[in-house]
């Protein structure tokens, strides 16, 4: 049989589809009524070595490839999009500890996340930059031995539940984007306060706050990186961020589309499975070619980010068409439901609302397409 990955990458694939069918999917939809973070579940992933799926084991990570990373996020996503993004954030908080930390902060910031102890997450995104990350305006003023930080920070994945963030704020409001730093704080700190917890239309197994920052102090120790870096390890790994996402888009139209043909063949209707109605029938199809159609994109730019090429235009075309074609797939079996699709009694009600998410984060689609074409106006 012709295979694609390495054995151990369909290990880390199998054992997270194991997991999945034994921990995550059959509690999925009672997450969602509760908008709880399941957060032993959490930490079971962790434990499983999925907070760290790249890291280094000397730093307490799984040492595995970017390609196994995207093959368990697709299987984690299938089970529930909001657990899995709780899991994408706190190895995106990996990757930045990892590339720009010192030994003594990838020891004390590194190695309890990377080896499942702890959770974590970015505190960016602020009420009035989304996209726009260079137009922040929490502050962090140089006091001493330490820095002094003020400001509110909304949208957070993971916000609550995290132990630990990297943050980033102006050091320098004189010298613009270069006066943005980064900095590793533990949110148990005082002057981390969890604001509000939003009300989401989906991904509800995933806490998404407002975190205020009211004199939160931090060791001049804890700046990750050099000072005026924090843009540069704030969009450090947007690539790998957004072939993520389409790895999400994957496993939710998957589900989907499981869904669908289960129900197909099961519902009947003018004495024939409904399944057996070429209307139907054809509905799947497209369904399925456009999962594979996505997949095979998703994949494509995991390799070329594994091999350390440049996939700037790859991964946002990955990320366009995979997040669009999660939310017609989405539609479309709901659509095969009939009336029943529209109740929270089959799963593609939930599965739609989880799927609308993956055209707004890392990057909304129009960004995508403003990045894409100016890769390609960069060829001509």
């Amino acid at each position: 049989m012709l295979s694609e990955f390495t054995g151990d990458q369909i290990a880390i694939r199998d054992m997270t589809r194991d997991v999945v069918a034994k921990e995550i999917s059959p509690f999925a939809a009672q997450w969602d009524r509760d908008a709880t973070t399941p957060l032993e579940t959490l930490r079971r992933l962790g434990a499983l070595g999925l907070f760290g799926v790249t890291m280094p084991e000397e730093w307490g990570g799984a040492a595995a490839d970017f390609i196994a990373y995207v093959l368990a996020t697709e299987e984690l996503s299938y089970g529930d999009v909001g657990v899995c993004n709780a899991v994408n954030a706190t190895n995106s908080y990996c990757f930045k500890v990892r590339d720009f930390g010192t030994a003594a902060q990838k020891e004390e910031f590194l190695r309890p996340v990377a080896s499942g102890q702890n959770i974590g997450c970015m505190l960016l995104t602020e009420p009035h930059t989304g996209s726009d990350a260079a137009n922040i305006r929490t502050r962090a003023e140089l006091r001493g031995d330490r820095y002094v930080v003020n400001g509110v920070k909304t949208f957070i994945t993971s916000g609550r539940s995290s132990d630990m963030a990297v943050l980033i704020a102006v050091t320098d409001p004189d010298a613009g984007k270069r006066g943005i730093s980064a900095f590793l704080i533990r949110t148990d700190q005082p002057g981390y306060t969890v604001v509000r917890e939003e009300i989401k239309m989906g991904h509800r197994a995933n806490d998404t706050c407002e975190i205020a920052l009211e004199n939160l102090e931090i060791p001049v120790g804890n700046m990750l990186g050099e000072p005026g870096q924090g843009l540069r390890v704030a969009l450090s790994g947007l690539e790998s961020g957004r072939i993520a996402v389409a790895a999400q888009a994957v496993g939710v139209a998957r589900a989907a589309f499981d869904a669908a043909m289960a129900y197909a063949q099961e519902r009947e209707t003018f004495g024939k499975k409904i399944f057996d109605h070429q209307a139907i029938a054809f509905s799947l199809a497209e369904m399925a070619t456009e999962i594979e159609v996505a997949r095979q994109m998703c994949h494509h730019g995991a390799r070329m980010k594994q091999a350390g090429q440049r996939c700037v235009k790859e991964s946002s075309i990955a990320k366009l068409f995979a997040s669009q074609m999660c939310e017609r797939v989405c539609s479309a079996a709901i659509q095969v439901h009939g009336g029943a699709g529209f109740t929270n009694g089959y799963p593609v009600e939930k599965l739609y609302r989880d799927a609308r998410v993956l055209q707004i984060y890392d990057g909304t689609n129009e960004v995508q397409k403003i990045i894409i074409s100016r890769e390609l106006a960069a060829q001509v």
